[in-house]
């Protein structure tokens, strides 16, 4: 059994290893969620009565039940691609429903980069800041720092052997959650009045300040979109069931906080009360155990943005960038260039705020948009593998209504940080949807022409002595989907633009599909023994080295005698010497933007600057650069049909 299948399938080890995975982020939650909650209580000028603890309480829980059992546990793990999970793999399901679909993908997914900023930062600086407790004068800000650096620094050589830890880490983490929880519950058991959803009804409708309590209730569930990310690297069973222990282990720790409120109405805004429910004996083993599972859930966001942006990158999302596999373990890439960014983000977060309690209001804001776009996702998906209706209405009511009243939530905070996670976002979003949109417009320039109006003329080209032969194997990369079109500008290249000599032609096309690890291909011998055309079709997960891909086909290809690649000059073929390789790349490229929009012109000019910071197109296809020969053409020639000249008479 491979080790993807016995992830999948119900075990201890796939439950420990979920523990390790997926609930870095939900789980450590409980540092600064109350806190952000009475928090806002305090500043507002309102005392702590057992009302407002039971219904912020109440919230918390019924926030957990709704939106993340019901909506993420239930329902959207169902939505698995091929056992893959997350925002692209559910838009991959849903992007042939309609082309609008795009933008809620990408805002989700900048969203979820965002997150991925802003969660290192605010849970290491909410874990050290509780040895403050215990040594009042602490400056925490220099240790934070040290330790998200060495985090990222790390990245590059893999974190496969201290993945295996975090299992039992977390199992230990959310054990003290709970046991810490049980000690103050049981002190006051009314407190369990909580889980009745009367309190958080009473709540919304009855205090002025529910909308902003609602942004910190929002804070309990911000991990829950990695449930679903993490899809693949657990699997639908293991998920759903560790999460029955995570959120009664959560659950009990939060009515434990609330027990202590109760206790402590004059509640002190220096003051944490998941640390405060913590025996002194035991304080400094658990700021230990909470850093590291601050470090846990911020190595999950991190891996998870790497898994995000090499998604976006093979579905046209993202510029080309690098992208690097440190360990053979399924799901281990590094993308360089993404690590260093979200480094120097987290490293201005903590700069810039200094203490966790002002995170706080950058927090959340970009999550919830990840919960909205995978909202209308889902709907889709439901309506693909027909759902009846009136059960999509109601999904998108209830989780739209939650959802929007969370966002009006968070907008609470907008001047107090929240505007740090949108400007993030923002600048993200330019990036992605700009790279989207300038390659939908260049394939509006891109003409095709009919391969098979050219067999006379290649077949007579490869024989033609008296042109000097270009290469034995010339290779071109072909965007064309049919086998019956290729681009005018590869005939061009061929014929005219120094007519290209070769044994045999190639043409090789990629095609990104849906699923996430298919590699499949298929020739077509467009011309026997002298035009061959190879169509790989790659998951959105696959590396695409298209010259070891290229390589494997063409020995395939020899071996069962379909193909000869033996050099025809004369010295080396009576050696059965194989010919020479070369591939062409063509760089297309608009020669002016004067029959574009304003809009469009704009995203063109960003798509320039964005091509020349990318991954050149040999390195992004796995190509070596020696056996490359890059031919930039325009998409657009300058037309002389209305320019008028006047010949004078000599």
């Amino acid at each position: 059994m491979s080790e993807t299948k016995k992830l999948n399938k119900l075990s201890a080890a796939g439950l420990l290893i979920s523990l390790g995975i997926v609930y870095g982020d939900i789980g450590t939650s409980p540092l600064y969620t109350l806190r952000a909650i009475f928090n806002t209580v305090s500043d507002g000028g309102q005392q702590i009565t057992p009302m407002t603890v039971l219904g912020a309480l109440s919230c918390i829980i019924w926030t957990l039940t709704l939106q993340t059992t019901i909506k993420y546990v239930a329902i959207t793990l169902r939505a698995d691609n091929k056992g893959e999970g997350g925002i692209f793999s559910l838009y991959s399901l849903v992007r042939k429903k309609a082309k609008w679909l795009v933008i809620p993908a990408v805002l989700g997914g900048c969203a979820l980069l965002a997150d991925g900023i802003i969660t290192p930062s605010i849970t290491v600086t909410t874990a050290i800041e509780g040895l403050q407790f215990k040594f009042p004068h602490l400056f925490v800000v220099p240790i934070v720092l040290g330790i998200i650096t060495l985090l990222f620094i790390i990245q590059q050589f893999g974190t496969s052997l201290v993945g295996k830890l975090f299992g039992p880490i977390m199992f230990l983490w959310f054990a003290a959650l709970g046991a810490l929880g049980m000690i103050y519950v049981a002190q006051d058991l009314s407190i369990l009045k909580a889980l009745n959803p009367y309190f958080a009804v009473h709540l919304i409708a009855t205090n002025p300040m529910a909308l902003v309590i609602l942004g910190g209730v929002f804070l309990c569930t911000t991990g829950a979109e990695a449930l679903y990310s993490d899809l693949g690297h657990c699997g639908r069973n293991n998920i759903r069931v560790s999460w029955v222990f995570v959120k009664a282990a959560l659950i009990v720790n939060y009515l434990g906080q609330g027990v202590w409120l109760l206790q402590h109405p004059h509640y002190n805004n220096d003051l944490n009360p998941f640390y405060q429910i913590v025996p002194e004996p035991y304080l400094l083993f658990m700021v230990a155990l909470a850093t590291v599972a601050a470090i846990i859930a911020s190595q999950a966001m991190i891996t998870g943005s790497f898994t995000l942006i090499s998604e976006a990158v093979r579905l046209n999302l993202w510029p080309k960038v690098r992208i690097n596999y440190p360990s053979n373990e399924k799901g281990q890439i590094y993308v360089p260039s993404i690590n260093w960014l979200l480094c120097a983000g987290c490293i201005s977060i903590v700069l810039i705020f200094k203490k966790s309690i002002y995170m706080e209001g950058a927090y959340g804001l970009a999550i919830n948009m990840t919960f909205l776009a995978t909202t209308i996702l889902v709907a889709m998906f439901m309506r693909i593998k027909k759902v009846p209706l009136y059960a999509i209405v109601i999904f998108v009511m209830v989780y739209g209504t939650l959802e929007l009243a969370f966002l009006a939530g968070n907008m609470t905070k907008f001047l107090h940080g929240g505007f740090v996670t949108l400007l993030i976002g923002a600048a993200l979003f330019t990036v992605m949807w700009g790279w989207f949109v300038a390659r939908r417009i260049k394939n509006r320039f891109v003409k095709f022409v009919e391969v098979g109006d050219y067999f006379d003329i290649i077949s007579e080209l490869s024989e033609d002595g008296t042109v000097p032969k270009y290469s034995s194997q010339l290779v071109y990369l072909t965007s064309a989907n049919f086998k019956h079109e290729v681009e005018s500008k590869i005939m061009y290249s061929i014929l005219q633009k120094e007519p290209k000599r070769a044994d045999i032609y190639w043409l090789v096309h990629v095609d990104v599909v849906d699923e996430p690890f298919t590699q499949d291909y298929k020739v077509e011998f467009l011309i026997p023994g002298k035009l061959i055309r190879i169509d790989f079709k790659l998951g959105f997960r696959v590396e695409q080295r298209v010259n070891l891909l290229y390589r494997k086909v063409i020995e395939q290809l020899v071996k069962n005698g379909e193909v000869d690649i033996t050099s025809q000059y004369p010295s080396l073929k009576k050696h059965k010497i194989a010919g020479d390789f070369r591939f062409i790349l063509l760089e297309k490229h608009l020669s002016k933007f004067s029959k574009l929009s304003v809009y469009e012109r704009t995203i063109m000019r960003w798509y320039q600057i964005l091509k020349k910071l990318s991954m050149s197109e040999e390195k992004s296809f796995g190509l070596d650069s020696s056996y490359v020969d890059i031919e930039k053409v325009p998409l657009n020639f300058v037309s002389t049909d209305d320019i008028e000249l006047n010949r004078l008479s000599v």
